[in-house]
C-alpha cells in the first residue's frame, strides 16, 4: 500500500483517457497510411506523465495553497484524490510527484521533437503552459475548461497524428476538435459538486461564472456539438464515415445531458450523471480510433 498510494494519486483511473486520445491520434495516422509503433508508445508515455503530472499538482495547490480540498466533497470523479487530506501524502512528496512526472513527460516529449519536427514544440508548449498554469492561473481565469479540452483533448490527436505523419491537416483539426470538447464538457461537468467550494477559494470557472443553472445548458450544447461535429466531417468528405462510429457513444452522452438538466443541483443525484458523461468521453474516443482502424483495412 505504500508504494501503490502514489500510484493512485496521479488517479490512474483517469490516465485512461490519455492512452485512448493517443489511440485516437495514432488510428487516424494510421487510417492515412503511416504509424510507428515505437513513436506510438513514446507519445502515450509522454501524455500519461504529463496528466498525471496536472492531477497531482492541482490537489497539491487545492490542498496546501488554496484549502478548497479541505472543504470538498469528494466523488469518485472530483474532488481530488483525498491522499493529502488524509494525511497518507504530504504536500512535499505530491510535489515531487508533480514535477517528477512533469519532467519525465517533457523529455519524451524533447526526444519526438528531435524525430518528428519541430511543429510538436509548438504543440508540447501549449500542453506544459496547461499542465503547469491550469490550477494557479487558467482555473482563476476562468479559462480552465478551454486550456484542459485544448491540451487533454484536441492537441494530443493532432500531435500524435503529426509524430506519425509529418504533417497536419484538416483531417487532424477536425477529428481532434470533438476530443477536445469532450475534455471541456469532462471538466465542466466535474465542476458543478464543487462549485461552492471552487468559489470560496477562488476559484472562477464556467459552473461558478455561470451558476449551475446555465452552466447546464453550456454542458449539453458542447455534448450536443461533439457528435455534430462528426457528422460534418463524414458528410464533407473529411472523414471516413466509419467515424460515424462514435454516435454509438451518445447513448451515454443523452443520460448525462438530461441527468445534467434535471439533477444539476443534487450532489448525489449529480455523481452517476459524472459516471456517464465519462462513459461518453472515453466510449466516443475510442470508437473514433476502432472507426479509423476499420477504414484502414475495410
Amino acid at each position: 500500500m505504500e508504494r501503490a498510494k502514489w500510484l493512485l494519486e496521479t488517479r490512474p483511473q483517469f490516465l485512461i483517457l490519455s492512452v485512448l486520445l493517443v489511440a485516437h491520434g495514432a488510428m487516424l495516422a494510421l487510417w492515412q497510411g503511416s504509424f510507428d509503433w515505437p513513436r506510438v508508445l513514446l507519445a502515450a508515455v509522454a501524455l500519461v506523465s504529463l496528466h498525471a503530472s496536472v492531477n497531482v499538482l492541482n490537489d497539491w495547490h487545492d490542498y496546501a495553497k488554496t484549502g478548497i480540498d479541505k472543504a470538498t466533497n469528494s466523488t469518485p470523479f472530483s474532488g481530488g484524490s483525498g491522499f493529502l487530506p488524509s494525511g497518507a501524502i504530504s504536500p512535499r512528496g505530491a510535489l515531487v510527484l508533480g514535477i517528477g512526472t512533469l519532467v519525465l513527460g517533457c523529455a519524451i516529449g524533447v526526444y519526438l521533437v528531435s524525430v518528428s519536427g519541430w511543429p510538436l514544440l509548438a504543440i508540447g508548449t501549449v500542453g506544459v503552459i496547461a499542465v503547469v498554469t491550469y490550477t494557479p492561473v487558467l482555473n482563476r481565469a476562468g479559462l480552465g475548461e478551454f486550456f484542459a479540452g485544448l491540451a487533454l483533448g484536441t492537441l494530443p490527436v493532432v500531435g500524435t497524428y503529426f509524430v506519425l505523419t509529418g504533417r497536419i491537416d484538416a483531417v487532424a483539426w477536425l477529428s481532434g476538435v470533438p476530443a477536445g470538447l469532450l475534455t471541456y464538457n469532462l471538466l465542466l461537468l466535474n465542476e458543478f459538486p464543487d462549485a461552492e467550494a471552487d468559489a470560496a477559494g477562488g476559484r472562477r470557472h464556467m459552473v461558478t461564472l455561470l451558476g449551475k443553472r446555465w452552466a447546464r445548458w453550456l454542458y449539453a450544447v458542447v455534448e450536443v456539438a461533439v457528435y455534430l461535429v462528426v457528422v460534418f466531417g463524414v458528410v464533407f468528405g473529411t472523414l471516413t464515415p466509419w467515424a460515424l462510429l462514435s454516435l454509438g457513444a451518445g447513448f451515454f452522452a443523452f443520460q448525462a445531458i438530461r441527468g445534467t438538466l434535471r439533477h444539476y443541483d443534487s450532489f448525489e443525484e449529480m455523481i452517476p450523471v459524472q459516471g456517464a458523461n465519462v462513459f461518453a468521453v472515453l466510449s466516443t474516443n475510442a470508437l473514433l480510433a476502432l472507426g479509423y482502424l476499420i477504414a484502414r483495412f475495410a
